[in-house]
């Protein structure tokens, strides 16, 4: 951790509130501790309250400012009344990450109809509430940073991931459009497509099958949660003005 955090990009978000979705594990926790890290009031949001407040703890020990919303991300009203008290206390929304997302794998065949609509209710659904929700906020105030978590699943498919697959692949679509509705009012929108990257749900595919991942991967090592980070951190950033719309993936070459 301490090689990743020296080689961290510097970026100063002092004053700035962001939200970020599936901010109780992996990409999403890292996501939200490197924000809380470059000076941003960071909500936490997911289902799980305990898991949220070990987020919102590591950014508050780091000196930052963190709030946990615990909320069902594809509930239109649980997610209208997130915003309404965000925007109560806090005014604005300066960046909205939405990364929560899950995974139901099974080859087409054996799919059920309610692993094909959980997966893209949790992950396509939600970014389309949260984004809507954001818009209004963000056109008012003429700026704002959307940033959504896709996959390479999304670019490439993979077997036994249809519904992962479709909904990671919506979001891109999703993504690009909306860019091109919020650019006039300095509203960007973009994408990130992580390849294989180290968390627990890479963690259950076990050592044989990883072993078999990183021979597939140019780079041969999987991605790093704190390489994502950087990358969202980077868009969140004024550097980032003029890019809305992209769709940047960090895969080591696998879909090079």
């Amino acid at each position: 951790m301490s090689d990743e955090t020296n080689r961290r990009i510097q970026v100063d978000l002092s004053g700035k509130r962001a939200m970020v979705t599936g901010a109780s594990r992996g990409i999403g926790k890292s996501i939200a501790v490197t924000l809380g890290a470059a000076g941003a009031t960071v909500v936490c949001i997911a289902r799980n309250q305990e898991k949220l407040q070990e987020t919102a703890d590591i950014i508050t020990q780091q000196g930052g400012t963190a709030e946990v919303y615990p909320c069902d991300v594809v509930d239109t009203d649980a997610v209208q009344n997130l915003f309404d008290k965000f925007i109560e206390k806090w005014e604005r929304l300066d960046i909205l990450v939405n990364n929560a997302g899950i995974t139901r794998d099974t080859l087409l065949p054996r799919m059920s109809d309610e692993e094909w609509d959980d997966v893209l209710s949790t992950n396509l659904r939600s970014v389309f509430l949260f984004s809507r929700a954001a818009s209004q906020v963000m056109m008012r105030a003429r700026t704002g940073r959307i940033i959504n978590i896709s996959s390479v699943s999304g670019r490439m498919g993979n077997p036994g991931q249809a519904n992962y697959s479709a909904s990671k692949a919506g979001i891109i679509g999703f993504t690009q459009t909306v860019a091109r509705e919020l650019a006039s009012r300095k509203v960007t929108v973009n994408a990130i497509c992580p390849g294989f990257v180290a968390t627990e749900m890479t963690d259950a595919m076990g050592p044989a099958v990883l072993d078999e991942v990183k021979k597939r991967v140019p780079a041969k090592r999987l991605g790093t949660c704190e390489e994502i980070s950087d990358a969202v951190l980077y868009l969140a950033s004024d550097s980032a003005l003029y890019i809305t719309g992209q769709v940047l993936t960090l895969d080591g070459g696998l879909t090079a």
